[in-house]
This record gives C-alpha cells, structure tokens and sequence, in this order.
C-alpha cells in the first residue's frame, strides 16, 4: 500500500509530507495552528490576491481549493470509517497523485475564488474536528493500512507557504 506519510507533489515544485506525530493525539496542536494560520491569511487576502499566480499552474485561490479538496478526501473516508470494519485496497492512496491534483485544477479553478476561500477553511475546520474524533487505532502511522493521515498540518503548511512565497513577489 502506498503509504500516506510518504512524499507526494502538489501544486507547488517541492513535495508535501503528510507525516505523523508519536502520540495519540500529538497531531491536534500542529493542525489547530495550520488551521489558524489558513483563517488569518484568508482574512488578510483581497479578492485580487486570491486571483494571484502562485506558479503557472495555480493561483492563490486554487491552492486554497486543492488544499480543501484534500480535507475534503479526509472527511470523506472518514465517513468510511464509522460504516466498515477494515480498509480495503479501493481506498487506498496512488503513489503517484499528480494526475489527481492535474484532473482536479479545473474544477478547482472554476469556482469563485473567495467562494473557494471560505469552503477551504470549512472544510479545514470539518476535517480537523472529525479527526480528532475519531479512534486512534484506525488512523495512520497507528494503523499501517489506513489511508487516513490524521495530521493535516502538513499539507496545509506547505501550501500556505507557497502562497506567502508568491504574495511577496
């Protein structure tokens, strides 16, 4: 199976590691201040900075979106949980995800842009708020074959440091 601590590409160049914390709930903190860092940097952005190039492929709010739509994989097998009793190989995550982010950018794109704002931090809050609700023992590194990583703040992170990155330019 691949593994979700390993390192995957998203928008950005550089790779986002999804790795875990020891302890139980370690993961907790690191989301709450990602998450925090997310609502204040929305907050502060104007409608044309969330229009902002962060690459040729993204814009500031396209990151935002890709960084929801990745929450939004986390609520969804989430939901999974609580109905079956082990993981299958559906639910697995490909090694390589490139082409999912790729599919996605339109779709992402198409969206309003303080409209994507908004449901990122939404869905960043559901996601963080369903994890830590959830049994340690089914999460990832805990359980080696669960394809959900509770620690979020991760991937958050680096993307919010691409976005910074590109409003200083």
């Amino acid at each position: 199976m691949a593994c979700p601590g390993r390192a995957r590409r998203g928008p950005g160049t550089g790779p986002v590691m999804l790795g875990a914390m020891s302890g139980d709930r370690a993961y907790v903190e690191r989301n709450t201040r990602e998450l925090e860092r997310m609502r204040a940097l929305v907050a502060r952005l104007g409608d044309d900075d969330l229009r902002r190039p962060v690459n040729e492929h993204w814009t500031v709010a396209g990151v935002l979106g890709h960084i929801a739509f990745w929450d939004a994989r986390v609520l969804s097998l989430a939901d999974k949980l609580e109905r079956v009793p082990a993981w299958s190989a559906d639910d697995e995550e490909p090694e390589d995800v490139d082409w999912i982010n790729d599919a996605s950018r339109p779709l992402i794109h198409a969206v309003e842009p303080r409209a994507l704002a908004e449901l990122a931090l939404r869905l960043a809050e559901e996601a963080d708020q369903r994890v830590v609700s959830l049994p340690v023992n089914r999460l990832w590194p805990t359980d080696p074959d669960s394809p959900l990583n509770p620690l979020r703040a991760s991937h958050r992170g680096e993307h919010l440091d691409e976005i910074e990155s590109a409003l200083r330019k």
